[in-house]
C-alpha cells in the first residue's frame, strides 16, 4: 500500500492505540514506533543487520595543550578496539550490533587485518587548525567518501540501521567550534573539559579555540567549516550520515562529536535529520544546548562523555523493543475475538 506521510502516521497511530495498554501507556516508546515506521515507510517496520562505525583520527591541534590525554591515546584506543576490549565492543557484543572501526586518520600504521578493522587512512592525522586549515578540501571530500563507502558496504549486507561513533583525541574542541560555527551560540557555551580538563586547562583551550574561531570567521559553507576546523573522523561520519539518508537507513546518533557531525551533515542536506533517533545525552558542556538547537529529546541520559559510540550501542535495545511492540503486541480487536 502506498502511504501519503499524513496517512501513514495515522494508520501507525491507530495501531499503537489498538495494542492492549491503555492509550499512550508505552509513552516515548510509541513515539519511537512512529519515528521508525515514517522513516520505513511502513507500518510493519523491521530492524536488520544493524552496525556500529567508529571512525579514528588525530588532531594536530592536540600540540596546543586543548587535550588532557597525548596524543597517542588515539592509537592505543584503536588497538583496543581491534582487541575487543573497549566499552563498545562489550556493548556491542551484549546489545546484537557489529562493529566495523576505520583508521582515516591516526598517525601510526596498523598491521592488525581483520573483518572488523577497515584501513581508508587520508593522512597521518590532521593539520594544526590554529595555523593552517585542518585538511585541504581534497581530504575533506575523501573523507567524507570514506564514510560513504562503508554505509554502502554495510547496506549492502542488509543493514538498515546503522550507529556512528568516534575516536580521536582532541576531537572535542572540533565539534565545539563546528558546533559555534553552525549554531551561531557563544563559544564560551560549546566549549567543556573533553577528557577531563581542570579550570587552568579548560581557560587554555578556550583561549586556543577563540584563536581558531578568529582566523576562520569569514568561512560560511559547511563544508569550508569542516576542512578548515574539523577531523578526519568527524568528516567521514558526515559523509556517513549523508549516505545513510540517502539509502532509507535509521541513523543512531551518539554524543558530543556525533552530533557536531550531523550539524554538518543536516546544513548540507536537511533531509538527514529526520532518519535520527538521538540515542543519549552527553555529560559534555554543549551537548544539551546541541540537542535543543535541534529539537531532539534523547533516549537516555546516563551522565556518559566517553564516545565510541557508546550511547548508540546501549539505547540500540530501546529501539528494537518500539519495533517489536509495533509489530507483534496483540491488539484490542484480538482479544474481543
Amino acid at each position: 500500500m502506498t502511504f501519503t506521510a499524513t496517512s501513514l502516521a495515522t494508520a501507525v497511530r491507530r495501531r499503537i492505540d489498538n495494542k492492549t495498554k491503555p492509550l499512550g501507556a508505552l509513552g516515548r516508546l510509541e513515539e519511537l514506533a512512529l519515528q521508525i515506521a515514517l522513516i520505513q515507510q511502513t507500518e510493519t517496520p523491521k530492524l536488520t543487520n544493524p552496525h556500529l562505525l567508529v571512525f579514528a583520527g588525530d588532531h594536530g591541534l592536540t600540540a596546543e595543550g586543548v587535550s588532557a590525554y597525548p596524543a597517542d591515546v588515539t592509537y592505543g584506543m584503536v588497538r583496543n578496539f581491534i582487541a575487543g576490549g573497549a566499552a563498545i565492543n562489550l556493548f556491542c557484543r551484549q546489545n546484537g550490533l557489529k562493529l566495523l572501526v576505520c583508521d582515516v586518520g591516526v598517525n601510526e600504521t596498523f598491521e592488525e587485518n581483520t573483518e572488523s578493522f577497515v584501513k581508508y587512512k587520508i593522512r597521518p592525522g590532521t593539520r594544526n587548525m590554529r595555523y593552517e586549515p585542518a585538511m585541504i578540501p581534497d581530504e575533506c571530500e575523501a573523507a567524507l567518501d570514506a564514510g560513504k563507502i562503508l554505509i554502502n558496504g554495510v547496506c549492502y549486507r542488509d543493514c538498515n540501521v546503522v550507529g556512528f561513533g568516534e575516536m580521536g583525541i582532541g576531537n572535542t574542541s572540533s565539534a565545539s567550534l563546528l558546533m559555534h560555527r553552525l549554531t551561531g551560540l557563544p563559544l564560551t557555551e560549546c566549549v567543556g573539559r573533553g577528557t577531563g580538563l581542570d579550570d587552568a586547562g579548560l581557560a587554555h583551550k578556550l583561549a586556543v579555540l577563540q584563536d581558531i574561531a578568529d582566523r576562520y570567521a569569514h568561512l560560511t559553507a559547511p563544508m569550508d567549516l569542516l576542512a578548515a576546523m574539523g577531523g578526519l573522523e568527524i568528516a567521514a561520519i558526515v559523509g556517513g550520515m549523508l549516505q545513510a539518508a540517502d539509502n532509507g537507513m535509521l541513523i543512531l546518533i551518539d554524543g558530543f562529536i556525533a552530533t557536531a557531525a550531523l550539524l554538518v551533515a543536516q546544513a548540507i542536506n536537511s533531509a538527514v535529520r529526520q532518519h535520527c533517533i538521538f540515542c543519549h545525552q552527553s555529560d559534555e558542556t554543549g551537548h544539551r544546548l546541541m540537542l535543543n538547537r535541534l529539537e531532539a529529546r534523547p533516549l537516555l541520559d546516563l551522565g556518559l562523555r566517553l564516545g565510541e559510540g557508546t550511547g548508540c550501542a546501549l539505547a540500540y535495545p530501546l529501539v528494537q523493543a518500539a519495533v517489536t511492540m509495533l509489530n507483534d503486541m496483540a491488539t484490542m480487536d484480538s482479544l474481543a475475538g
